[in-house]
């Protein structure tokens, strides 16, 4: 199975928005494998967001995410990458489509309440800049046939 890293931004913690988001991931049978709040510095942030750190609206990342403590999670299930991708939706939440974290939780295309790996590769390298591999646990629900079929798994 794969795993793919979240972060719930301050915009979630601050709008109390994490135990619904949790629900969702739940429900949706992704298997939460790592979880834990922390601080973000700038040190962190620039390396995680390299791809931007020109962009003139870097500040405003920094800003935003170092507002309040954030929640970071391991996510692990089939294709868990692209699922959670698609449970997010598009990056601005006003384009966002209902049904979506961002289309139901957020207007913003900054303060947009999720982080979600784009890809296999990158979520390895998310996880391990977040998470010790001791902090993440090897867990299968035991209601794991309620959630996929036998060839699945």
């Amino acid at each position: 199975m794969e795993q793919t890293l979240v972060i719930l931004k301050p915009s979630a913690i601050e709008r109390r928005l994490v135990g619904d988001i949790i629900s969702r991931i739940e429900k949706k049978g992704l298997i939460i494998t790592a979880m834990k709040m922390m601080r973000l510095d700038e040190e962190i942030l620039r390396e995680h967001y390299a791809h931007l750190t020109a962009k003139p609206f870097f500040p405003s990342i920094v800003a935003s995410m170092t507002a309040s403590p954030v929640i970071c999670m391991v996510l692990k299930g089939v294709d868990a990458v692209s699922v959670f991708r698609k449970m997010t939706g598009v990056t601005n939440g006003r384009n966002a489509e209902p049904g979506t974290l961002r289309g139901d939780f957020c207007m913003s295309g900054s303060e947009n309440v999720v982080h979600a790996s784009d890809s296999v590769e990158n979520a390895n390298k998310e996880i391990a800049r977040f998470f010790r591999q001791e902090e993440i646990t090897d867990y299968t629900p035991g209601g794991i046939n309620y959630m996929y079929g036998e060839e699945e798994k």
